[in-house]
């Protein structure tokens, strides 16, 4: 017994004679790479905090991502300091990667758009957008969905995928914004008089801008009205306020003014006989 323990002992003694170099440049390997690891993060989130544009959860992700990259290269550098082939290690983490991968291709398109979302910005949190058939107000982007919430106070949760293969409309983008009416009036109407009644009825609405200007022209002629269309402009965030408080406004100046609104009529010939 003794005689096996004392062969233990020097074997391990042996061992460590023989590897000693390499335990230590193992270990500093690590050491190193650790450092190296939070350093590469830290200077990307930096380059994120430089730059209000830039989006945090991106910039977190690609900075974990590089963090683990540079560990994993580092293991793969100490497993070849012991004499460890570390091909077949690669590959057999390669058809492991690639089979993940098409199990969860599904979530890898979503995070795929939710990276081309955070760093190409077609809209942000607080905007109003209209894409994969969903009109709400933005409350959260990350790397997989997009929280939505509507007029009617519902929470929506959309995949990144469904909005970025879409078309999106931004209601929001642009501070300024155009708010297009088309009012009705009869032929028999004096269209100068209807216009400057719908232009009173629009600046009257506290949130119209004077600069720029409404715009308003005679659209079209139709079958039994005059079509008068205006664009009043307002802040983004009063558009709904314009776009649906006008029309009443419209109708009750031009009522006060006694400018015909036409609407339908259908004649009934009765037969004789």
């Amino acid at each position: 017994m003794e005689s096996e323990a004392v062969e233990q002992l020097s074997g391990g003694v042996s061992w460590l004679a023989a590897n000693g170099m390499n335990i230590l440049m193992a270990i500093a390997i690590i050491i190193l790479a650790f450092i190296i690891a939070g350093f590469v993060k830290r200077i990307i989130a930096r380059v994120a905090n430089s730059n209000e544009a830039l989006d945090d959860t991106l910039f977190e992700f690609l900075g974990s991502l590089a963090r683990y990259a540079i560990l994993a290269f580092a293991g793969i550098m100490v497993l070849e300091r012991f004499g460890i082939t570390t091909t077949s290690l690669v590959a057999l983490i390669g058809a492991a990667g690639l089979a993940i991968g098409l199990a969860l291709q599904g979530t890898l398109s979503n995070l795929a758009a939710g990276v081309m979302l955070l760093l190409f910005r077609p809209f942000r949190v607080g905007d109003f957008i209209d894409g994969a058939g969903v009109f709400g107000k933005v409350e959260s982007i990350t790397l997989f969905t997009t929280d939505l919430s509507t007029f009617d106070n519902q929470h929506i949760i959309v995949p990144n995928s469904e909005l970025w293969g879409t078309k999106i409309i931004n209601h929001s983008h642009h501070p300024v914004r155009g708010v297009d009416l088309t009012f009705s009036v009869g032929y028999g109407a004096d269209l100068e008089k209807a216009k400057n009644a719908i232009l009173k009825a629009v600046n009257a609405n506290e949130h119209v801008l004077s600069d720029p200007q409404p715009w308003i022209a005679v659209d079209k002629l139709s079958e039994s009205s005059v079509d008068i269309v205006v664009r009043p402009f307002c802040n983004g965030e009063h558009y709904f306020d314009v776009r649906y408080a006008l029309p009443q406004a419209v109708k009750e100046e031009l009522n006060k003014q006694k400018i015909e609104i036409p609407f339908p009529h259908r004649v009934l010939i009765q037969a004789k006989g």
